[in-house]
């Protein structure tokens, strides 16, 4: 698949997830409103977060798009999780916390019997519409994991690609948060007591809190600077190894410098003894060639070490990332 196909797929997951967050945070609104659900507020007060975490992804998936320049050579991949990390934030803020809180203070009131057929109602609608963001952002993970030779779990919580992390999580936590409020205003209408609906918006912001704290470190160890995986390290090696002018890789380095992309280091042997200035020259080709792969941001080469050992190609599946 093409890096525009990529691109194109992922903003897509993005922009249906706003679409269903937007149409699922208003139904829940009116929905609190009518039934002063505690779990129903803390279900509207995520679908908000989470509408708004999407405008953060859109942006994210536009600065990994954009080329490297003479102003930043090593790309603008790595923007994309400063915006992916503001999504996280605001998840914990805005979604989490307001969600414990809330419930907190429900335990302290009595909340009065509700519309609870309403509030079903609500949370059945809300279940299809996040269903259907949720069964896209899986077709997209599974998609990648399948061809890199991964879980489709596993994938999301490797992957570089931040946007395809945060919506699949926040698709997962919607989901898992409606039935959580489901419980809780089954429970609260089948005891009479509101105090399974207060607990059912406290767990909601405990879901939340976790996913938050999750998708925060992840995007933290992209920023510091995340190594490429055993597979994208042998895909990069048997790239560099099938250039004419490379002899031997006896040194290779993966970071990770957005999605999907990388910054390379490598240390080579050149085939022949040219003298200094065409060894030079030959560096330079092989670096621009490499920098024609989709996955590569920027390739640096030096020469290896007299004695240094070759390093060795393994099979490894198709995908890089």
């Amino acid at each position: 698949m093409s890096r525009s196909k990529r691109s194109s797929s992922s903003l897509f997951t993005v922009l249906l997830a706003f679409a269903a967050n937007i149409l699922v945070a208003i139904a829940k609104t009116i929905a609190a409103v009518l039934t002063g659900s505690a779990s129903l507020v803390a279900e509207a007060a995520h679908s908000w977060a989470d509408a708004g975490n999407e405008v953060f992804l859109i942006q994210a998936e536009r600065s990994a798009a954009r080329p490297r320049d003479s102003a930043h050579p090593g790309g603008y991949g790595r923007d994309s999780y400063v915006w992916s990390l503001f999504a996280a934030v605001g998840l914990f803020t805005a979604g989490a916390v307001v969600s414990i809180m809330h419930g907190v203070q429900a335990l302290s009131s009595k909340e009065e019997d509700t519309d609870y057929l309403v509030g079903y109602l609500v949370l059945a609608a809300a279940f299809v519409f996040e269903g259907i963001s949720f069964i896209q952002s899986y077709r997209q993970a599974h998609a990648k994991a399948s061809s890199s030779g991964t879980g489709t779990f596993e994938h999301v919580l490797r992957t570089s690609n931040p946007t395809l992390r945060a919506v699949f999580a926040e698709d997962s936590a919607a989901l898992i948060g409606l039935v959580i409020a489901f419980f809780g205003l089954l429970l609260h209408e089948l005891t009479g007591n509101g105090f399974w609906d207060a607990l059912g918006s406290i767990l909601i912001g405990v879901l939340l809190a976790v996913v938050a704290v999750v998708l925060i470190e992840r995007n933290r160890r992209f920023l510091l600077g995340e190594p490429g995986s055993d597979r994208a390290w042998q895909t990069a090696l048997g790239m560099l190894l099938e250039h004419p002018e490379v002899e031997k890789v006896t040194y290779l380095h993966l970071e990770y410098v957005g999605p999907e992309r990388f910054y390379l280091v490598a240390a080579v042997d050149l085939v022949g003894d040219d003298r200094e200035s065409d060894v030079a020259a030959d560096l330079e080709r092989v670096e621009a060639e490499v920098e024609e792969s989709p996955w590569v941001t920027e390739a640096v080469l030096t020469l290896s070490r007299p004695g240094a050992p070759a390093l060795h190609l393994e099979a490894v599946p198709e995908s890089a990332d």
